[in-house]
């Protein structure tokens, strides 16, 4: 593997391990008031355009660190809905 390759992969393995904090906070405290829809929206989609990306260079470490991100983006943005939703059936 080259050099490139693998400081790609610690990269991503990085930014990617960032998102499980705020997974977990959201998760514990059954609230993802504090996150914005825009952000969390916008992250989603860029995410999925480097993956795009990724998969039409064929470029693994920007392919892997972006699948792991989305799934963990995209879950909390799934968790802000669900809570959002069972608030609103409580009210």
């Amino acid at each position: 593997m080259q050099d490139a390759t693998i400081l790609g992969l610690l990269a991503g393995t990085m930014t990617t391990i960032a998102y499980l904090p705020q997974l977990i906070k959201t998760w514990q405290s059954k609230s993802a008031d504090d996150i914005s829809w825009s952000m969390l929206i916008i992250l989603c989609l860029g995410i999925l355009l480097w993956l795009v990306y990724g998969t039409s260079v064929h470029d693994l470490p920007v392919i892997c660190a972006n699948i792991l991100t989305l799934i963990l983006s995209s879950t909390i943005l799934g968790l802000k809905v669900h809570y959002r939703l069972r608030r609103a059936s409580i009210d």
